[in-house]
């Protein structure tokens, strides 16, 4: 009988078991997680579940029994220490798991403040798993003081549900501007007004120099001189692969587990999905943050073990929810050098092109902009310019121009 070992329990492994039954994959599976629950969705850790309006066993992307009735081997709570690539076992505490495919799922470690500036203090968390946002529940009251430090995704999410939660929230980016690695000036601009206009103190081009406090932080001092009384910290400061374990077992890292088209590693009984997995891109390996790829690659990965030798074709989507605003976002922004601002009133669009190409766009509260721009970069369509930033343009219609 042929066996898979799944590495991980997030939505790579969970899309990658799921995908192995449902094309009728008839071996052993075992997925290994070193978290004590079933795979579930992270994006609601930092919105729905922090602020109470989403239980746990909605957040797991299957029920737990879907496991067992699938005949899916579950090791929750558990670490693997080694891969043994020459006998095909990994090691889990003083058991051997034999495979003949193994699958690497181990997504991104959030990144943490150095314990020079103050980052090993308590009440500084980061938001990436269950127990980040269990420890956060207790600490997020009305009226305390909390400081993030980063202005991506994570620390304006963070920053919505704070203000929410009616605490007192000032972020801080050392950048000019928020977003600045992964949006155009204009999301920025728009995301800025949205916070401040709900109290944020939203402060750019502002770097953490360190946070004190005896044993629990108190307080912060920051690149602009000024120093803030806080209750707890919150670091939104990025990710990074969690390839830790492959390279110890000496595959080949290159921004993450380094696989070809198909999502195979440097070993050939060793494929690699999600966030910690590079695959060969337009200009060399690349790597994405996101549930769409986590899906995509999962299915990939789950399709080529069962013999199908098909090729990832990226298709990137990703979305962020602050206050009552949905951001939904198709395409890659790499290399725009103009941005189209669609408004018409109630809804709100950026598009992304490179000369004449469309690339990407940002739909704020726009599904019906966001749904016609995928499917317009997907089937390599670029809409004039003028069409698209024209409020009067059906936006159906540039689907058939």
């Amino acid at each position: 009988m042929t066996n898979v070992v799944v590495i991980g329990a997030g939505q790579a492994a969970a899309s990658l078991v799921a995908r192995l039954r449902s094309k009728g994959f008839e071996g052993g599976i075992t997925l290994i997680g070193e978290e004590a629950v079933p795979p579930y969705q992270r994006p609601p850790l930092s919105k729905g579940y922090l602020l109470g309006d989403m239980a746990l066993e909605r957040m797991f992307l299957r029920p737990e029994a879907w496991y067992a009735e699938n005949n899916v081997t579950l090791k929750l709570g558990s670490r693997v220490e080694t891969i043994d690539r020459a006998a095909k076992v990994v090691h889990v505490g003083d058991e051997a798991v034999p495979y003949d495919h193994l699958a690497l799922c181990t997504g991104s470690d959030p990144r943490h403040l150095p314990a020079s500036i103050g980052g090993d203090l308590d009440g500084v968390l980061v938001v990436r798993t269950l127990a980040d946002a269990d420890a956060m529940e207790p600490l997020c009251q009305e009226g305390k003081r909390v400081l993030i430090v980063g202005g991506g995704y994570i620390g304006l999410e963070a920053a919505a549900v704070a203000s929410k939660l009616g605490l007192n929230v000032t972020l801080v980016e050392a950048a000019e501007r928020i977003l600045q690695r992964v949006a155009s000036p204009a999301t920025s601009d728009y995301f800025r007004a949205l916070h401040q206009s709900h109290g944020v103190d939203l402060r750019e081009g502002c770097g953490l120099v360190k946070l004190t406090g005896e044993g629990h932080v108190s307080g912060a001092e920051l690149t602009d001189g000024s120093t803030l009384d806080v209750d707890f910290v919150i670091v939104g400061v990025g990710i990074a692969p969690a390839s830790k374990i492959a390279e110890t077992a000496g595959l080949d890292i290159d921004n993450g587990i380094k696989v070809d088209a198909q999502g195979r590693t440097s070993d050939e009984a060793i494929w690699a999905a999600g966030d910690c997995a590079s695959f060969p891109g337009a200009d060399g390996q690349m790597r994405l943050e996101s549930v769409g790829n986590a899906i995509d690659m999962g299915e990939l990965v789950a399709d080529n073990i069962m013999g199908a030798d098909r090729s990832y074709e990226i298709k990137p989507w990703f979305w962020s929810d602050q206050y009552d605003v949905k951001l939904q976002i198709a395409g890659l922004n790499t290399g725009f050098d103009r941005v189209v601002v669609r408004d018409t009133g109630s809804a709100r669009s950026h598009w992304y092109y490179a000369g004449e190409t469309l690339l990407a766009l940002d739909a704020m509260n726009d599904g019906r902009a966001y749904m016609v721009g995928k499917r317009l970069i997907e089937a390599g369509k670029s809409p004039a310019p003028e069409a698209v930033e024209n409020p009067e343009t059906e936006l159906k219609a540039l689907l058939k121009a």
